[in-house]
């Protein structure tokens, strides 16, 4: 599941609230005619670091040649890769069909945590990222929200772990007007190839911490962010990366 989110909404005033490793501020102006929502209170947690994993391998030299041919045995059928079942079409930027298929796909040598697929979140799952007292599903609802989808991912080289968390909402307009002041902790940075796109870099205190990066962009009638966290200083290019191939991947659905 992706870091517990907090959200701010600028009605009468505004809600920040401490997540697992960023400071998330959602600042959302609230449609005419909705209830302005408040609270009050943090939760602070403290950084976690990230180990990357290491492997080794070794071979033992080949042994001396037979002096007589032997026979082979044949070898065993290959057993094929799980094929995905989740089905989605994209046209205009209306997203139709299972909102996982959008999922950016984890890259060559990539490991999924969870399903392979990602997981759909439900009102629960995501009522559970917010702090405890705020109605989020009503909020989330006078934006004409439809579903959410998420899945987190370690690189094939063991140094990251990305979140891909997607929102999608009754139109284009909707996903704008959430998106568009949906702000998070940390340093703006700018993201190459995503020209819709805010990004956000959070240095550790000490390089044995974790470091941070985030990405908010939007697509047609979805919102997404990618969250990335790495040991030590994050390097922004690998967050430019994700988030312009989740943009385009939306864009085609391929």
């Amino acid at each position: 599941m992706p870091r517990s989110i907090v959200v701010a909404l600028a009605t009468a005033g505004l809600l920040a609230v401490t997540t697992t490793s960023a400071v998330v501020t959602i600042a959302v102006g609230r449609p005419d005619g909705r209830p302005a929502v408040t609270t009050a209170g943090a939760v602070q947690a403290s950084p976690k670091a990230v180990t990357p994993s290491t492997s080794t391998a070794s071979a033992s030299p080949p042994g001396p040649a037979p002096s007589t041919p032997s026979a082979v045995p044949p070898s065993a059928p290959s057993v094929p890769a799980p094929t995905s079942t989740v089905k989605g079409t994209v046209s205009g930027g209306r997203h139709e069909g299972d909102l996982r298929y959008f999922l950016l796909p984890i890259p060559a040598g990539g490991e999924s945590y969870g399903p392979v697929d990602g997981m759909p979140m439900t009102d629960e799952d995501l009522s559970a990222l917010y702090e405890d007292g705020l109605d989020i599903m009503d909020i989330l609802k006078s934006y004409k929200f439809k579903d959410a989808a998420t899945r987190t991912y370690r690189t094939a080289d063991g140094k990251a772990e990305v979140t891909v968390t997607l929102l999608r909402f009754g139109s284009a307009a909707d996903a704008r007007d959430y998106a568009k002041s949906h702000t998070t902790s940390g340093d703006p940075v700018e993201i190459t190839g995503d020209p819709a796109a805010h990004g956000y870099v959070r240095k550790p205190k000490e390089q044995a911490f974790t470091g941070s990066m985030s990405g908010i962009s939007l697509q047609g009638d979805v919102e997404y962010t990618v969250d990335v966290d790495v040991k030590g200083t994050p390097d922004k290019a690998l967050l430019n990366e994700v988030m312009k191939r989740q943009r385009d991947w939306l864009t085609s659905g391929r």
